[in-house]
């Protein structure tokens, strides 16, 4: 009964800021997605403790793709080519949110397009979209559909019209970010008045480091577990965020 008490004050706090601010921006990890039933890959039943021949880091790491570009898709077909997942309460919510004038942008670590799926329109993919997908020699574009079909290729590889294989719109380890979306996220974290983070160990740089360039009123973090800036928040919920968001009022 304590939890409940205590969570309920919670989020009647996080509601008495949302109702005093029209300059919201949602920082979201991974977290924000388990709900819909796609993997966090740092939780303690996430990707990251199942057993592959090798450790996700390695796979989806550029030199992985490179060379052994059919152990990559074998692994990218299985676990991160999610194309029937639906948007819970928290991706719904931030679309509200942001429809009534009061979220200005939603800047997310996750590649599965749900946050547009739920209606959200100013949505920064730090880590790219399933649902982008081109070829390396022509650079002809594929959505996640098209993708899926051409992954059941007997190779296991997906070949372009042209011959050439094709790659995700998505960042691996040791790739860069797009400086173009890392300004307009930087852009919009700084000029906000309320952030909230949710669903983020923040343990993924550069990524994390963008929460370093908010300088407004009031930080806000929803997380189940710790995070580095817990300290720092203005309110701290350790609690689903779709559970915490669902309840709030628009």
């Amino acid at each position: 009964m304590e939890m409940g008490v205590r969570i309920l004050n919670n989020i009647e706090q996080l509601q008495q800021i949302i109702d005093n601010t029209n300059n919201i921006v949602f920082f979201g990890g991974a977290g924000v997605s388990t709900e819909s039933g796609i993997p966090d890959f740092r939780s303690v039943d996430g990707l990251y403790h199942q057993k592959y021949d090798y450790p996700p880091e390695t796979i989806l790491s550029h030199t992985f793709f490179k060379r052994q570009t059919k152990e990559f898709y074998r692994f990218y077909r299985d676990k991160m080519l999610v194309l029937d997942a639906e948007p819970n309460a928290a991706h719904k919510k931030l679309a509200e949110l942001e429809e009534c004038g009061k979220l200005k942008a939603v800047v997310t670590q996750n590649i599965d397009g749900l946050h547009q799926k739920a209606g959200s329109k100013r949505v920064l993919e730090l880590h790219g979209s399933i649902h982008r997908n081109y070829c390396q020699r022509c650079h002809a574009c594929f959505d996640g559909k098209q993708m899926q079909e051409l992954l059941q290729s007997e190779d296991g590889l997906p070949h372009c019209f042209c011959g050439g294989v094709i790659k995700p719109d998505v960042v691996l380890y040791e790739e860069g970010l797009d400086q173009k979306t890392m300004q307009d996220s930087i852009r919009y974290i700084s000029q906000a008045d309320v952030l909230i983070i949710g669903g983020t160990s923040l343990a993924v740089y550069p990524a994390a480091g963008l929460i370093d360039y908010f300088q407004g009123r009031h930080l806000v973090v929803i997380n189940m577990a710790p995070t580095p800036r817990d300290r720092h928040a203005d309110l701290l919920i350790q609690e689903k965020i779709g559970t915490v968001l669902g309840a709030l009022h628009v």
